[in-house]
């Protein structure tokens, strides 16, 4: 490259951010993608198309530590640089321009490659780590992606799959959107899944993947997934604007869910059975992921300003559609638990104004929802659906600031919504009077708030409105009496505990599982009935409490959950095991077994999930076997940095052991060379 366009782009670089949009309209671009899970890198060969809006030399790609391999576009010449692509030619204004160049990259992030599985997550984290795009969500293009993958993998992208071709040892399938949208939303996935084709109401496709071992959990994980999306469209008001709809489950997503553009990716742990739906069932995260497909997906921000037009929205619609699957009471459950939350952190001196682009996402997801509630209850249902219709109409396919909903809003409603503005867009105190007017509409939240209110009252004041509340006809308020039962003398509360245990009602027991650890004899037989309850947390829990407190009933315990798995986590399974292994005469002949079953699951072949309990079950039992050790070591580089943090803590307390450092020193031959250089930063230390 010659000394000029050395520093031509050396300028851009400097310049570019704020001066791309105003020089380029990327229109378009084709992409065919060939991961390689061996080598966690990708190649692939783009063509973009885009206009020239003014006059220049110089745009560029977001494309990060890529090489360009071969360019066949005779008026653009190329060049790479750590964290870009530049189109280097003679470009006029409003001339429309084509590009096609071969590449290859080894992401560091966005691109993810557990067990025998490929995925992508590009929101916060930019898809320009596996394809050269544009980090800037303020220029949206049509992607047609072609995805190649070995023959007995499954893959789904973005938009409609519309050819599979055979060539060589792989299979290539050829995906194709009719609408631009903001590079993040890019995503594809790779891996062994089945799918379940469902048609909405409005005649949308909608396809529910899963793995084949999972077949039997598809209705309760997806349970209600027609009624949520036919909900939406109606409430909503506009309908559905993609081609198809997608949900797949993978493991060790770093995320609840990502609402990619016709492709919503989510963790497996949500796969659940139908004893696992009662505790961590996938019907808000469900409902969340689809609301973005007009918020978001559809309109997007223009800017972390305005990230509450997404989340806050999303969340929302969310509670919109738990109300319509499940009831009233649940929905405002949801929302004083949403508001009790807030208030604490706003308390705390710590709230957030909502246009704060650095705000948490308590405030982008739960103060937003709030400010939509109250803004219809002021405006009123009409103007608040008309306002949404014609904001999502009007800038369908762009982007959005606050003003511009805001101005929707106005031009549908006479009334003044300034003091809104104020007390919910420009405050960062949480307006909790206004929260609990809207709650006090609530018949069901009225009993709660007077069984709520009695906690410092004496029990034998309250002893017969506690025995009340235990009737209660849902889930809340009888867990309320029990949390108050908590404490006081077991004497005089061993006949509520009593009458919770023979409820009917899955949560008022799990309340008493949850905080009787200490259990009378009295209550031992309705107790272990717990153990039969539709809830693996009330199971996970009655089970070890049962065991603490009659320990001679310790092998019958263990025999009676034998086999139990719980959720994806194996919640049940790792506490059994932890448990059957520490059991004086339990099984002795099977204690090598067990252990070796448990340590096991700290290793790489499972998900995060699991190996996090895993890990936690050998640290307390002291188990640190050169394979647990190894495997914590891989812990500490994964992905997911809630799981990494936790094992990065974990290890420094170990390593605080000199005779574990010296067993680590021995590790380092046998580690990969990202976990040796880590592992040896800390032995440095």
């Amino acid at each position: 490259m010659n000394k000029f366009c050395t520093c031509l782009l050396v300028l851009l670089s400097f310049f570019g951010n704020a001066q791309q949009t105003e020089l380029v309209d990327f229109l378009s671009v084709t992409a065919e993608i060939i991961p390689n899970a061996s080598e966690e890198s990708v190649k692939g060969t783009v063509s973009y198309q885009f206009k020239i809006l003014q006059k220049t030399d110089s745009v560029y790609l977001d494309a990060i530590n890529m090489q360009v391999e071969e360019s066949k576009s005779n008026r653009v010449s190329i060049s790479s640089e750590e964290k870009k692509i530049w189109l280097i030619g003679n470009f006029r204004k409003d001339k429309n321009y084509e590009v096609t160049f071969s590449y290859t990259a080894t992401p560091k992030q966005t691109l993810y490659f557990p067990g025998n599985q490929i995925w992508t997550q590009g929101q916060g984290k930019y898809t320009s780590h596996w394809l050269p795009s544009i980090d800037d969500m303020n220029d949206k293009l049509e992607f047609d992606l072609t995805i190649a993958a070995s023959n007995n993998k499954t893959v789904l992208a973005n938009g409609k799959l519309v050819e599979k071709k055979q060539k060589d040892s792989l299979q290539y399938w050829q995906f194709d959107m009719q609408h631009p949208m903001a590079s993040y939303l890019v995503a594809f996935a790779i891996g062994d899944f089945d799918k379940k084709e469902i048609t909405s109401q409005s005649g949308i496709p909608i396809e529910l993947y899963y793995k084949p071992e999972d077949a039997n959990k598809v209705e309760p994980t997806y349970r209600y997934t027609k009624q949520i999306f036919d909900f939406l469209e109606s409430e909503i008001g506009v309908p559905y604007p993609w081609q198809n709809y997608k949900q797949v489950p993978v493991r060790d997503f770093l995320y609840a869910g990502m609402e990619n553009t016709t492709a919503t990716i989510f963790s497996e742990a949500f796969v659940v059975d139908s004893i696992g739906f009662a505790d961590r069932n996938y019907v808000n995260v469900n409902a969340h992921e689809l609301a973005h497909q007009w918020f978001g997906d559809l309109v997007t921000e223009a800017s972390g300003t305005h990230h509450w037009l997404q989340e806050g929205f999303a969340t929302y619609f969310a509670q919109l559609a738990e109300r319509e699957v499940f009831d009233d009471d649940y929905y405002y459950w949801k929302l004083y638990n949403s508001a009790e939350q807030l208030k604490e952190m706003s308390d705390s001196g710590k709230g957030e104004m909502l246009l704060n682009p650095k705000a948490s996402s308590l405030t982008f997801y739960e103060k937003g929802a709030w400010a939509l509630t109250l803004l219809r209850q002021k405006i009123g249902d009409e103007a608040f659906k008309t306002a949404i219709k014609n904001y999502l109409e009007t800038y369908q396919f762009n982007n959005v600031t606050t003003d511009d909903f805001l101005a929707e809003v106005k031009k549908v409603t006479d009334g003044d919504i300034s003091e809104w503005e104020a007390d919910w867009l420009q405050q960062s105190a949480f307006k909790a009077e206004q929260a609990l007017g809207y709650l006090s509409q609530s018949s069901f939240m009225k009993s709660y708030f007077e069984i709520s209110a009695l906690r410092n009252t004496p029990f034998s004041e309250k002893k017969n409105d506690l025995s009340f509340a235990l009737t209660a006809p849902n889930d809340f308020i009888g867990q309320e009496a029990v949390y108050q039962l908590s404490g006081e003398p077991i004497a005089q509360t061993l006949p509520l505990y009593r009458k919770a245990l023979t409820s009917d009602n899955l949560y008022v027991r799990q309340a008493v599982a949850n905080t009787l650890a200490t259990i009378p004899k009295e209550l031992q037989t309705d107790y272990e009935s717990l153990l039969n309850d539709k809830s693996y947390v009330t199971q996970e829990a009655a089970l070890y409490n049962l065991w603490i407190n009659f320990p001679k009933k310790k092998g019958e315990y263990l025999n009676e959950m034998k086999g139990v798995e719980g959720f994806q986590n194996k919640n049940i399974r790792q506490l059994w095991l932890v448990l059957a292994m520490v059991t004086e005469g339990y099984e002795i002949e099977n204690k090598q077994q067990f252990a070796s079953e448990l340590i096991n699951y700290t290793s790489n072949e499972y998900s995060f999930e699991v190996r996090q309990k895993a890990l936690e079950y050998c640290s307390e039992l002291q188990i640190y076997t050169e394979e647990v050790f190894k495997n914590l070591v891989n812990a500490s580089v994964h992905p997911n940095w809630r799981f990494k943090k936790l094992a990065r803590t974990m290890l420094d307390t170990i390593l605080q052991n000199s005779e574990y450092k010296e067993q680590a020193k021995k590790l380092l031959p046998v580690l990969s060379k990202k976990e040796r250089e880590f592992l040896r930063g800390k032995l440095s230390e």
